[in-house]
């Protein structure tokens, strides 16, 4: 037994299909624009999130440069400053030293003077001895003094002496060198 049905065919007329096709290439070009319309809005979301990463990204480059950089700044410039004030007490140091051969010479020349007054430079070495002696505080001294000069330290010895022990109470025993001499130059 063989049942055919029958459908009923609906005719369509080539303006209904035609209106069909265009109803549903409407409809799949709105789909289409909406599809490529999503799409372009993820693309810009992503392209504005790695544009934020990449801005950002540089921003800390250049900023971690800027530091460097200030950074190399303030060293090169405690660097000068400590340059400077270098150069200060070096010019201090000289002139300092400057002057103290200046009163070196001067004492030289005062003093070569002085050794040419006895009584002026027996009263120089009787002081400098017993300000040694009160340096020192030893009860045995040995001086080492010029050639020229022993009978003058000698003559000033028992003074010395005596303005020690008055000051300290104590006793000392001095002795002139006279083996080896200070230079002459004095």
């Amino acid at each position: 037994r063989d049942l055919h049905v029958t459908v009923p065919r609906m005719a369509l007329s080539d303006s209904d299909v035609e209106k069909q096709i265009q109803h549903m290439i409407a409809f799949i070009d709105q789909e289409a624009r909406e599809k490529a319309d999503e799409i372009a809005a993820k693309a810009e979301e992503e392209f504005s999130i790695e544009k934020g990463r990449l801005v950002q990204q540089e921003k800390l480059k250049i900023m971690a440069m800027y530091e460097k950089k200030d950074k190399q700044i303030e060293l090169q410039r405690k660097i000068q400053r400590s340059n400077h004030l270098n150069q200060s007490r070096l010019r201090i140091l000289k002139q300092r030293d400057d002057q103290i051969k200046q009163l070196l010479e001067a004492a030289r020349g005062r003093l070569s003077d002085v050794t040419k007054d006895t009584a002026c430079y027996q009263n120089l070495l009787k002081g400098l001895i017993v300000q040694g002696l009160f340096q020192l505080l030893e009860c045995h001294v040995v001086i080492r003094c010029r050639k020229a000069d022993v009978s003058l330290v000698k003559a000033v010895f028992s003074s010395a002496v005596h303005d020690y022990e008055k000051g300290t109470k104590k006793s000392v025993k001095i002795v002139v060198d006279e083996a080896s001499f200070l230079g002459s130059e004095v």
